[in-house]
């Protein structure tokens, strides 16, 4: 579905990441881990297509972002949901206003979706909490309404971006059974995190693979977590 081939990327005239090649098939489950500055974010940038690299390719469901115009890469980004790290809203609306945004914007609002976007707001635990305005959310809320906003659209994978960074662990272990049940619906998922506690307890529910960014590269994790 999201296929890196010698992937490079440089910024500010160095090297962040080198000579990636990766695959997310169908279905799979994936952490990213490696310290601050390594480069999480913008592997995930790049899996999307926000990013150019330097070198190499990027193929989303098989097609090369590099050869693609800009409504091109929009229509294939429309097929990857994202869960920021920064978790931004629209403070004038409220939650199920922000969350329904992706619908509106690719016109896609109807009747039909204000029934899933009741299905999905009682599903990430916000059906209280739809009217209510996003300054008003706690941090485990708005991660949660991040995550709807995410899948809003139904995509076929999923990256998230430390998603568990600001919240306690009990709610870290809530956003990771929504995830964990994505995967199960037949998602693909990829979770960049620096939390190995977190990774642990994937690995009980779960069959994830860890990536980690070493030296620039990415490499796949032994079960020594």
């Amino acid at each position: 579905m999201i296929e890196l081939k010698n992937v490079a990327y440089s910024y500010g005239g160095g090297a962040l990441l080198s000579d990636i090649s990766l695959t997310l098939a169908a279905g799979s489950f994936y952490f990213l881990t490696g310290p601050s500055g390594a480069g999480k974010t913008t592997l995930l940038k790049l899996c999307y297509g926000a990013l150019q690299p330097t070198a190499g390719d990027v193929l989303l469901f098989g097609e090369d972002v590099a050869g693609l115009a800009r409504d091109g890469i929009a229509a294939l980004r429309r097929r990857v949901g994202v869960v920021h790290q920064d978790c931004q809203f629209l403070d004038h609306l409220s939650v199920a206003e922000n969350i329904a945004l992706p619908l509106d914007v690719s016109g896609r609002a109807s009747a039909a979706a204000d029934g899933d976007l009741n299905e999905l707001m009682a599903w990430v635990g916000l059906t209280q909490r739809a009217e209510a305005l996003p300054p008003e959310l706690s941090g485990g809320e708005r991660q949660r309404a991040a995550l709807a906003r995410a899948v809003i659209m139904s995509p076929d994978v999923v990256l998230a971006d430390e998603p568990t960074g600001n919240v306690d662990w009990e709610m870290s272990q809530r956003l990771l059974r929504l995830l964990v049940e994505l995967n199960r619906m037949g998602k693909t998922v990829l979770i960049a995190t620096h939390d190995l506690s977190l990774i642990r307890a994937a690995k009980t529910q779960v069959q994830a693979r860890v990536l980690r960014i070493s030296n620039r590269q990415v490499q796949l994790a032994g079960a020594d977590l």
